[in-house]
């Protein structure tokens, strides 16, 4: 079996075992996510060895060329010596500049990069906890030009060792290391008159109000859509400022919803996206774009696809709670 070299380890893989969870059970400290191959927390480089095209999948022409690689889905066919990419100068220095509770479960953080950071509202970056050795994708809230800082909305998650640090312990004025960004969850403008279907849960709020904020700013005409769900009320956040957004804006309108036994006045009772589509029996020529929890982003992608939505309309971001490794 192939041989992965990292630093002072040298790990040989047994089969069907990635490079990452080679190198985690070695104890060594490399950075991962969804271990999907999804928000590229774990990519790495070979110095020594080529990885294999499945484990490049997605990744940018100009990384590829210089042998990076996802570790989470490289299964590869020779020895390798690898290395992590912000030992090459990748990661971007922010400084914490804003640190709000914006709901019962989350933080809005906001980050100054030391150089600009060339990205569009919607997409990802990856926040690292140098000391941990860990690190994990949050969607950007905030609007090139808008917002003069990277803008975040960190959900709390039971045992999250990421969000917990966030919120119990990253202050205004400490340094953090961001790399990125990524995902092709964005507002491309062109068709000013098309119809926009946004729908989030959770903190899949953020990318969709850097969206929303996006298209407004670089004036989107046709009609916007934006539903938010949670079980309740508490789980639900920005709602004044959306609905403010909905009384200066008439092609936006905002529908926060909950799912719980309790229906409560001014929002719709429901799951957001059985509302949503619950109300476009016909989606043809519009876009969508979904964000927050797997299976809500898994249901109305089918869904919003069988109400005449093209493929390439649909925009999704699953927000994947990623798995610890085994103590």
């Amino acid at each position: 079996m192939p041989v992965v070299c990292h630093e002072s380890q040298s790990v040989e893989l047994v089969e069907g075992q990635s490079v990452l969870d080679a190198l985690l059970a070695q104890g060594g400290l490399i950075p991962y996510s969804c271990r999907g191959g999804i928000c590229q927390s774990c990519l790495m480089r070979a110095v020594e060895g080529q990885p294999p095209p499945a484990a490049q999948a997605g990744l940018r022409e100009t990384l590829r060329l210089q042998n990076y690689f996802l570790a989470c889905v490289c299964h590869p066919t020779e020895n390798l010596k690898v290395t992590l990419p912000s030992a090459e100068g990748l990661a971007v220095h922010t400084t914490v500049v804003g640190h709000r509770r914006l709901g019962d479960e989350i933080i809005e953080l906001s980050l100054m990069p030391e150089a600009p950071l060339a990205y569009r509202a919607g997409q990802f970056i990856t926040l690292f906890n140098s000391e941990a050795g860990q690190g994990r994708s949050y969607s950007l809230a905030s609007v090139p030009g808008l917002d003069a800082s990277l803008i975040l909305h960190v959900r709390r998650l039971p045992g999250g060792r990421i969000s917990g640090w966030i919120h119990e312990e990253l202050r205004v004025g400490q340094t953090v290391e961001v790399r990125g960004p990524g995902g092709d969850c964005f507002y491309v403008p062109g068709k000013p008159e098309q119809g926009l279907l946004l729908i989030g849960t959770g903190s899949g709020l953020a990318p969709l109000y850097g969206i929303l904020r996006d298209a407004l700013a670089q004036g989107h005409q046709g009609p916007i859509r934006l539903f938010h769900g949670s079980r309740d009320p508490g789980g639900l956040y920005l709602v004044n400022e959306l609905r403010e957004l909905a009384c200066r804006h008439a092609q936006f309108d905002y529908v926060p919803c909950l799912s719980g036994p309790d229906p409560a006045l001014g929002y719709a009772q429901g799951r957001a996206h059985e509302v949503a589509l619950g109300e476009f029996s016909d989606l043809k020529g519009w876009r969508v774009f979904l964000c927050g929890h797997p299976d809500m982003v898994q249901q109305a992608q089918m869904r919003a696809y069988l109400a005449g939505a093209a493929l390439q309309e649909i925009h999704a971001d699953a927000f994947h709670t990623r798995r610890e490794p085994p103590h």
